[in-house]
């Protein structure tokens, strides 16, 4: 891979891990697309850890006024506030969420052929479209719910929504905000718990790639690595400004557009 491939890696990656258009089903589709070979599920990953380093820059004020109230929130389940409460929920949505892939994971790989992406790209786009119209004609949406108390079915449901991600075409934001506003989540609440909700997975996954990581790569390599990493971490803090500004307003239908042109695109090109 040369350092121009990665950052088309990482400009992709940057626009669409945020959108819910599904940015793994676009970086396993692009070797398909251009002469180049698919650099694999831990590239990926890397390109998904400067996304979540956007995520803990832009989100910095909330993050850390959450790990202020971790270990209390923990220690003494009688403490409430709405911070502790949000950690509380977030906490068990991640339970939820790893638990989840641990057991999919091994499905995770086979689902990068391109077929099996263009399937999820059509149906949880429509699933997310009929989520917007219901959330939108919805009379009365819930209050902050991840701040008023334990949300145990909310949650758990957008944690395993967020595990289903795995399989590229999916889409992470896609499928946790299409589940939050099933729920009667508020577009913009749904849209910052789904981006905060992101990073343990991340994060957790590149602890366990990096030792391999490491060893596979050269020094010409690893400055073609850091290249997309940096390329996705400017990108992706870029396009969260942009998106959390719109989501109140922007109809989900759009991207579920997006994602329908996509999948017709693909189908063409590989039939």
């Amino acid at each position: 891979m040369t350092i121009f491939e990665a950052i088309i890696y990482g400009l992709i990656q940057g626009l669409s891990e945020f959108l819910p258009v599904s940015s793994s089903g676009h970086l396993a589709l692009l070797p398909h697309v251009i002469s180049i070979k698919d650099p694999g599920v831990v590239f990926d990953l890397m390109m998904h850890f400067g996304t979540g380093l956007a995520v803990m820059t832009y989100f910095r004020h909330e993050i850390f006024r959450y790990v202020k109230t971790f270990t209390p929130s923990l220690v003494n389940l009688k403490f409430v506030g709405k911070d502790r409460f949000f950690v509380r929920n977030f906490i068990f949505s991640t339970f939820v969420s790893v638990a989840l892939i641990v057991t999919l994971m091994p499905f995770a790989k086979m689902a990068r052929d391109p077929w099996f992406i263009i399937i999820n790209l059509s149906v949880f786009g429509g699933i997310m479209w009929f989520a917007d119209i219901v959330n939108r004609k919805r009379a009365h949406h819930l209050e902050s719910p991840m701040e008023s108390g334990m949300q145990w079915k909310l949650a758990g449901l957008i944690g395993l929504a967020q595990a289903i991600a795995i399989f590229p075409g999916v889409s992470r934001s896609g499928i946790t905000l299409t589940m939050a506003l099933l729920l009667g989540m508020k577009r913009k609440e749904a849209g910052s718990f789904s981006f905060l909700l992101s990073l343990p997975i991340i994060f957790a996954g590149i602890l366990k790639e990096i030792p391999d990581l490491m060893k596979e790569q050269s020094s010409s390599q690893f400055i073609i690595l850091i290249t997309g990493v940096v390329t996705s971490f400017v990108v992706g803090w870029m396009t969260i400004h942009f998106f959390m500004k719109l989501i109140g307003k922007i109809q989900l239908g759009y991207f579920a557009i997006y994602r329908w042109l996509l999948a017709a695109i693909m189908f063409v090109t590989l039939y």
